[in-house]
């Protein structure tokens, strides 16, 4: 399975957001982007990771960050979800985990002491050139948003 490490590039990649408009990895050249792989919408894990992402979605943007939520989740979750959360960046649908398998964010997991197939919650930090400058898999949600960004002011 892909492991991406600091310095690697990062995968290029066009997606649909909730709106349906396909945003690239290209389109943030220039800019630090935050991407964070997630399993599904509205479940409480990916609840509060989103939630804490937002939270800090000034602080992101302060220090030159843009935030991607990306999942296999449609549109029309994403659309519920950002608007039952107040969810203000975009969020991605990545249905047949092309992105999420380039990344190394799908492959074999334990979940609840069984191997399982799925999202694999990672997050990545993406410099201005478009390289790996962060990568983290099998984070835990709660806190991570919190030490990405003490990441970025380091």
């Amino acid at each position: 399975m892909t492991r991406l490490v600091a310095g690697d590039p990062a995968p290029a990649f066009t997606l649909p957001d909730q709106d349906g408009k396909p945003v690239s990895l290209h389109d943030f050249r220039g800019s630090t982007v935050i991407v964070y792989f997630y399993p599904a919408d509205d479940t409480p894990g990916c609840t509060k990771e989103a939630c804490q992402f937002n939270e800090n979605l000034a602080a992101f943007q302060r220090s030159g960050a843009k935030v991607l939520g990306i999942s296999p989740d449609s549109a029309a979750k994403h659309v519920a979800f950002r608007e039952k959360y107040g969810l203000a960046f975009p969020l991605l649908s990545d249905p047949d985990h092309r992105v999420m398998e380039a990344y190394g964010a799908w492959g074999e997991k334990t979940m609840y002491g069984k191997k399982t197939v799925g999202t694999i919650r990672s997050t990545f930090v993406v410099d201005d050139q478009g390289n790996v400058a962060r990568a983290w898999y099998n984070v835990r949600a709660d806190g991570h948003a919190a030490k990405v960004l003490e990441t970025l002011r380091s």
